[in-house]
């Protein structure tokens, strides 16, 4: 009796471990990805490659063309973020989102050409580039309505 016993003991022991074995080798399917979440994250990695790349191209510039171009790549980033979301998941809130990271964008290159400039006339110009995002924004907000 005890030799049956121990017996199926051992039959039992030799199942599980040929169980796991195959459990190890075959691992059960994935769950299936959603392919919205699949287009966002490819569409992220080309926007962070392209920024990546665009932002090296500036490295051969020299002061203040470097700095204009840096802002122009990091602008050029945030509406191609903004951009996809809208894309993927369209609502009025990204629409937005799109509007503000374009204004913003416009706004920080404004900004970052009048440097090249003295006196009265950067002082007009910064005031041009906050008088041309003031007026963005209230086109912004405009669209809540």
């Amino acid at each position: 009796m005890q030799k049956l016993m121990w017996m199926s003991v051992c039959a039992a022991a030799s199942c599980l471990m040929a169980l796991s074995a195959h459990a190890q080798m075959n691992p059960p399917p994935s769950a299936a990805v959603d392919p919205a979440i699949a287009e966002l994250k490819a569409g992220r990695d080309k926007i962070e490659a392209d920024y990546k790349a665009d932002k090296a191209a500036c490295n051969a510039m020299k002061d203040n063309a470097k700095d204009v171009c840096v802002e122009e790549a990091k602008g050029k980033e945030k509406m191609a973020k903004a951009e996809l979301d809208q894309k993927v998941r369209p609502s009025d809130s990204n629409a937005r989102k799109v509007a503000e990271a374009k204004v913003d964008a416009a706004y920080s290159v404004a900004k970052e050409k009048c440097d090249d400039q003295k006196g009265d006339a950067k002082s007009a110009c910064v005031k041009q580039a906050k008088a041309d995002k003031a007026k963005g924004m209230a086109d912004v907000k405009a669209m809540k309505k």
